[in-house]
């Protein structure tokens, strides 16, 4: 249901594109690893990996299932909670590894965080924890990379300026484009996994700002 609904109010918020490497696929038990810019980012992302038929589960923070309505979406969909700062944190990538084993396209935001900025502009992923790469080497999933950029410009900055943004982004109609690049196989080595896997991600958003760019020219 999330992601017929990404699908559907993303392009009203926006004018939404997504282009792809031609060796990006997303084959079952695949790990998709966007860059992380703004609290409409997993809308954007749903929507985007929609659009290449795959229904994901997403990781994400465990507040969102206190959430009303959305909540209840959240569990019925199998998506995953993140108690970020408790015990709790590790189980999210084992629950993650069987949704992988099942054959699910998992989402999971290797930065972990918001970037602290309040300007809609946008910049280079920040640096990635090590879930990521400890996921994808723990099972042998491919990581498929995932660049967006322009999601900043329909909601950043102050809880009131984030809400205006939202209300206004359907008459003003900024863009917003998705890239996936090609999968990759990651290194046992941690740090070297998620060196590669951060210099992937950020290629993809590089080219995802420079469609944007170009777009604007």
């Amino acid at each position: 249901m999330l992601s017929t609904v990404a699908r559907t109010v993303v392009p009203v918020l926006g004018r939404f594109t997504v282009t792809a490497d031609e060796a990006a696929v997303l084959a079952p038990g695949s790990i998709v690893a966007p860059n992380h810019s703004s609290l409409v980012d997993p809308g954007v992302v749903l929507a985007a990996v929609r659009r290449l038929g795959v229904e994901p589960v997403v990781l994400a923070t465990a507040g969102l299932w206190r959430v009303p309505l959305l909540g209840g979406a959240l569990v019925r969909e199998g998506h995953i909670p993140v108690h970020r700062g408790t015990e709790r944190a590790a189980r999210a990538l084992g629950a993650a590894a069987d949704a992988l084993a099942a054959g699910r396209v998992v989402v999971l935001y290797p930065e972990g965080r918001l970037p602290r900025r309040v300007d809609a502009a946008d910049s280079a992923p920040g640096p990635f924890r090590t879930g990521l790469a400890r996921l994808a080497t723990t099972t042998g999933a491919p990581v498929v990379p995932l660049g967006q950029a322009g999601a900043r410009r329909i909601s950043s900055g102050s809880t009131a300026k984030q809400l205006a943004g939202l209300a206004t982004a359907p008459l003003r109609r900024p863009a917003v484009h998705v890239h996936f690049g090609a999968p990759l196989l990651l290194d046992p080595d941690v740090d070297t996994a998620t060196a590669r896997a951060h210099a992937a991600v950020t290629a993809a958003w590089r080219t995802a700002a420079a469609h944007l760019a170009a777009r604007r020219a």
